[in-house]
């Protein structure tokens, strides 16, 4: 029996009723533009938020002008949302008002005019090789979730994987011969990246009798649809989930001594950090990684660049202990 909301309680953003138009938009984001589930999902939680606003003001997106559109902006930030969440939801409101103008739908475009926000550029902290040989070596035995775990947190710092990609990976998009492996990433854009030497290890020994077909066997007829051509399973036999992954990073992650400092994507950006320290073209990360442009792939030369500086103020004999004070009073 599903739960009833109390009354006075609004359905979840996810759950709310979109206008023709914004429903519209996110089927032409998806068949013409090939989002991404997550992204459609964010662009639907975003254009709720708005559409909801809209109507407690008596408005709606179509009758929206550029100073409800701004309006909505400074609610926004009023109400404390971090800079780089109000440029999201600006960028599903703007799109969505661009859609109707080029569709006919609309007159005018409101959200023309208005300013991007602008939003503090972060560097991903990556871990150090040092870290993520001590997270590894955390993963001790032979039985097949070791097997797994081993070979998951391989991959995902091995190839850069993001955490959705490992999970949606078919044996079929394997080929431990050839040490490679496909990719399908945003946009459902396809990508083949190389298998280490250490993750092939891994992921030979997870596919090898006591391992894979363990779990494999115990799904019997309860297996859905996919699972058993899924690369990683979990112990009942089905694929494994994000959350699933998501939790095989954190258990080991914690018994490293790395705690909140982990994330599946901490390892892919120590992934392509480490690559550049090595001397890796940032066009070749740009495509183990699966961006777009190569402007997403630069904020790791600026991570490598200051890692560069930092081991060069404490190892050079002459560069230790700088800290910029003047000679001889000059």
């Amino acid at each position: 029996m599903v739960p009833r909301r109390p009354p006075g309680t609004a359905p979840p953003l996810s759950r709310r009723p979109l206008s023709a138009d914004a429903e519209e938009f996110l089927s032409w984001l998806a068949v013409e533009k090939g989002r991404a589930g997550n992204t459609l999902s964010g662009y639907r939680r975003d254009l709720a938020a708005y559409e909801s606003w809209l109507s407690e003001r008596g408005s709606s997106p179509r009758e929206a002008g550029e100073v409800e559109v701004a309006g909505y902006v400074a609610h926004l930030r009023a109400a404390g949302r971090r800079p780089a969440t109000v440029a999201r939801a600006l960028a599903a409101v703007r799109g969505l008002h661009r859609f109707c103008l080029e569709e006919g739908r609309a007159a005018a475009d409101p959200s023309a005019d208005l300013g991007r926000p602008a939003v503090p550029q972060g560097l991903p902290r990556p871990l150090s090789e040092e870290e993520v040989g001590a997270l590894l070596q955390v993963v001790v035995g032979d039985d097949p979730a070791a097997r797994r775990d081993r070979a998951v947190l391989e991959l995902l710092y091995g190839a850069g994987l993001r955490i959705s990609e490992l999970v949606s990976l078919s044996l079929a998009d394997l080929s431990l011969e050839e040490g490679l492996l496909r990719v399908l990433g945003k946009g459902s854009r396809e990508r083949v990246v190389p298998v280490g030497r250490l993750a092939g290890q891994a992921l030979e020994r997870w596919l090898a009798p006591g391992g894979r077909p363990v779990w494999a066997e115990r799904a019997g007829r309860r297996r859905r649809r996919g699972d058993a051509e899924a690369l990683f399973l979990n112990a009942r036999g089905g694929r494994l989930s994000r959350q699933g992954a998501w939790g095989v990073v954190r258990r080991h992650g914690d018994r490293a001594g790395l705690g909140e400092r982990l994330s599946p994507h901490v390892l892919r950006h120590s992934c392509a950090t480490h690559m550049l320290d090595h001397g890796a073209d940032i066009r070749v990360v740009q495509e183990l990684l699966g961006h777009a442009s190569v402007a997403t792939t630069q904020v790791y030369t600026r991570v490598s660049t200051q890692r560069l500086h930092a081991v060069y103020r404490a190892a050079h004999p002459r560069a230790r202990g700088w800290d910029r004070t003047p000679v001889d009073g000059g």
